[in-house]
């Protein structure tokens, strides 16, 4: 029975932490962002994450999107500087057509920094992807 469950490959689906100017609060803001560079829109697309160390975690965060369409992203939450120093999951899963997908992105302790930044897909931007 277990054996038959088929789960399928989650591809071209990216998590990107973004340095980005805020224009209201005139600061550098570190924002999360899902991508989708599918050539399919994902429906029913949910996002938990959560930061972890050995001594500390934080609380989960949730967020829904009813549709992300093809070739485009948008914005999960606002990361606080703070949780750079712990390990950052996101839980995304999502339907494509009538298959769900489900994956978990890994940002490990301190590789959110100015110095890891680098072209995000789709995104005018430079970030820290993980696919």
């Amino acid at each position: 029975m277990k054996k038959d469950i088929q789960i399928p490959k989650v591809e071209n689906v990216y998590i990107a932490i973004v340095n980005e100017y805020n224009d209201i609060y005139k600061t550098q803001d570190w924002n999360a962002y899902i991508i989708n560079d599918k050539n399919v829109d994902l429906e029913m697309v949910l996002i938990v994450t959560s930061g972890y160390s050995e001594d500390k975690i934080t609380s989960k965060f949730r967020k829904k999107l009813d549709t992300l369409p093809k070739k485009s992203y948008a914005k999960i939450e606002l990361i606080q500087e703070d949780l750079f120093e712990l390990n950052n999951t996101f839980k995304v899963s999502f339907f494509e057509g009538n298959a769900m997908f489900d994956k978990t992105y890994l940002f490990r302790k301190n590789t959110i920094n100015l110095k890891a930044l680098q072209p995000i897909p789709l995104m005018q931007a430079k970030g820290i992807l993980v696919k």
